[in-house]
Formats: C-alpha cells, structure tokens, sequence
C-alpha cells in the first residue's frame, strides 16, 4: 500500500489524503462536542509527538511523553470547563503539571542540557497543544457548541491552502520568503487569498453564527497568520535540515506539516472573537 501511494503523483496523494481525512473530521464536529474534542485531543497528541520526534533527531531530549501527557490534559480542561463539568479554577492545575518537567529533568543524569530540554518540552506544549486547547474553547464560546464556527475556520484554512498550492504552482515567480521556504510565493499566496475570500463569501451568506465583517475578519487572520504558521515550521524543519515533518499523511508529510497553519491562526482568531464576536 505504501508503495503503491509513493508512486502517485504529489496532487494525487493530496487528494486521496482529503477524501479519507475530511469527512472523518467534519463527522467529529458535527455529531456532538465530545466527538469533537476528542478528535482534536487526539491530533493535538499526534502533532505534538511528532514536534518532539523531531526535536530528537536534532540531538535533543525533550519529555515526549510527560509533555504530550501535559498537552492532552491541558485540551481535556479546556473541553471540561468549557462545558462547565467543573469550575473554572481547575485551569490552575496546569501549573503543577507543568512544573513537574523541572523535578522530572532534575533526576535524569544522562540529559547533558537539562535547561534546554526542558525549554524544548515547554515549547511543545506552547506551540502545539494551547493552540488546540484554544480551538476548543472557541468551538465551545458562551457555553454553547458552535460546529459551524469550526467547520467554517477550516473551510477558510483549506481554501488557503489550495488556492496558494494551484496559483503557486501555474504562477509562482516572485519568492515570498526564499530564505526560509523557497518554493513559497507572492503568487501563492494571492491565490490563497482569493480562495479564502470566496468562502468567507459563502459562509458570510450560509453561517449566521457570525456576522459577514466578522467573517471575512477572520479570513484575513486565516490568510496572514496560516502563511506565517508554515513559514515558521518551515524554518524549524530548516534548522534540523528535514523536507516534511513525517509520512503520516499522504502528499501532505505529517501531522505538524497539515495543521501547521492552525497553530499560529488558533491563538488570534479566539482573541479577535473574545474581543469583537
């Protein structure tokens, strides 16, 4: 199987990958809060696992799995509170069960860079696991589930990426930032704007959960916050001189590769919401 799918064109994998992947996602949102959480709980887990592998090949030793353990449970509080199972004071248990990597370092005697790996670990739940727990929470906003609002940010997030993949492609000239990601243009990025535009358009119309401006608002965050998100995994695979993040999903590398974008989007949409929705 793994051979056969090697010999399919990038475009190909691509397309097999979104007609396996898709509809498992948009069947987690929209058959209750709980299915939602935990499929995203779970690619939290995946994505943050596979930061942390990464880091490995680079020489480091981060905590793989207290720090991933740290992440899922910060997804889980946020789903639990949100939902007001339990009190909004629990979110201070994420103090103690961060502080634990200290005392956990502190008794591995063969970890030369203890700080630093401790740092690393810290970084995996930041970068990878908030962001997550702030999407649940935003699904979650007032109380109240809102599959829409998610299906629509990932609508616009794919858009994105396929009107920046095809435009990029037919028409990338000019480098957008050709020392982190030379294969990245101004083009593409125009293309994935348009995209993006069209269904903030549609969901505008088709999803009153929100208001139209509110709408293409965060289109606009998706647009320039997603291209940021993949230039900046895209240094971090450049500093540990990798291509793609993994082979867990076809065409598309890994879980951190797909879902980069989210990551840096995920902490701006929920403020910009908070603030004006």
């Amino acid at each position: 199987m793994r051979q056969r799918l090697a010999e399919m064109s990038n475009l190909r994998q691509r397309i097999l990958a979104a007609m396996l992947g898709v509809p498992i996602i948009l069947l987690a949102i929209w058959y209750d809060d709980w299915s939602f959480a935990l499929l995203f709980i779970v690619i939290s887990a995946l994505t943050q696992l596979e930061f942390y592998r990464l880091l490995g090949l680079d020489g480091n030793q981060p905590l793989t799995a207290y720090g991933t353990a740290v992440g899922c449970f910060i997804c889980l509080l946020a789903y639990l509170i949100e939902t007001d199972v339990i009190d909004f004071d629990n979110y201070f248990l994420i103090c103690p069960a961060a502080s634990m990597i200290f005392l956990i370092k502190l008794y591995k005697k063969k970890d030369m860079k203890p700080f630093s790996n401790i740092g690393f670990t810290f970084l995996g739940i930041i970068y990878v696991a908030v962001p997550f727990a702030l999407l649940i929470v935003m699904a979650l906003r007032g109380g109240t589930y809102h599959p829409t609002l998610v299906v629509g940010c990932l609508l616009l997030m794919w858009a994105s990426d396929i009107g920046a993949y095809f435009a990029g492609t037919k028409f990338g000239r000019r480098k957008l930032f050709e020392r982190v990601s030379p294969k990245k243009s101004w083009e593409g990025s125009v293309g994935g704007a348009l995209a993006s535009a069209a269904v903030a358009l549609g969901l505008a119309i088709y999803a009153p959960v929100l208001q139209p401006w509110q709408w293409y608002s965060v289109g606009a965050i998706i647009v320039v916050t997603g291209t940021y998100g993949d230039l900046v995994e895209s240094l971090f695979k450049r500093s540990i001189a990798i291509k793609d993040s993994g082979t867990s999903i076809p065409g598309h590398g890994g879980f951190l590769d797909r879902f980069d974008g989210l990551l840096l989007a995920a902490p701006f949409i929920i403020t910009f919401l908070k603030l004006f929705a």
